[in-house]
């Protein structure tokens, strides 16, 4: 029996080659894949608007965390990449976020990257959470 168990998160879209997240035994933590900005269809949204795709993302997100038996303020880190070459893409994206953690404003890291997987991709986050006790 393998100490990682992957989840399948049946709310978000099935197309995607690889599970939601991962909660290792005897299931504390939690790590996500790379939430997207992709509706129920498995289809980008919003393409060229950094802030509305950020907003997909982090409900994805929060989507992906409850799967596993943790929200938002489970997380312990996060990840968020923008694909942008101007900075206010990246504090547009960075106010959503924040402003979906609210005042859980546990450590992460914003990165402005050339590219992201998905055609027309602008933003994607990923999470480590620790499981209530």
């Amino acid at each position: 029996m393998s100490p990682v168990s992957l989840v399948r998160a049946p709310a978000l879209a099935g197309s995607v080659p690889y599970a939601y997240a991962a909660v290792t035994a005897p299931g504390s933590l939690v790590f996500t894949a790379g939430a997207c900005p992709l509706d129920d269809a498995g289809e980008v949204v919003a393409p060229g608007d950094h802030a509305a795709q950020a907003r997909q993302v982090m409900a994805n997100l929060v989507t992906a965390l409850a799967a596993s038996g943790a929200r938002l303020s489970d997380v312990a880190k996060s990840t968020v990449y923008v694909a942008a070459a101007d900075r206010q893409d990246l504090v547009a994206v960075w106010d959503v976020v924040r402003e979906a953690f609210g005042d859980h404003d546990a450590p992460s890291t914003l990165l402005g990257v050339a590219m992201l997987g998905y055609p027309e991709q602008l933003v994607e986050v990923e999470a480590v959470a620790v499981l209530p006790a």
